[in-house]
């Protein structure tokens, strides 16, 4: 595995995020986006994630220590 890229862009108190691009497994990539908003992690593809479903081969989330949050998607070959 590749080590992942770190970015960071529009810094808002308390709504900062981070972006992680990864190449996994036989040259697929994995996008994380971990947040600070307080907010649930999505369940069901809703807003921009009907797009990401619809573009990924798998994707997901998970609850980080409050109050962040985390949202990943993989593409592939």
């Amino acid at each position: 595995m590749v080590a992942p890229s770190k970015l960071t862009h529009g810094r808002v108190p308390g709504r900062d995020f981070r972006l992680e691009l990864s190449v996994i497994d036989g040259g697929r990539v994995r996008v994380e986006v971990h947040d600070s908003r307080g907010d649930e992690p999505p369940g069901e593809p809703r807003y921009g994630l009907a797009i990401v479903d619809a573009l990924s081969d798998r994707w997901g989330s998970s609850q980080g220590p409050v109050p962040r949050k985390s949202v990943w998607a993989e593409l592939g070959r």
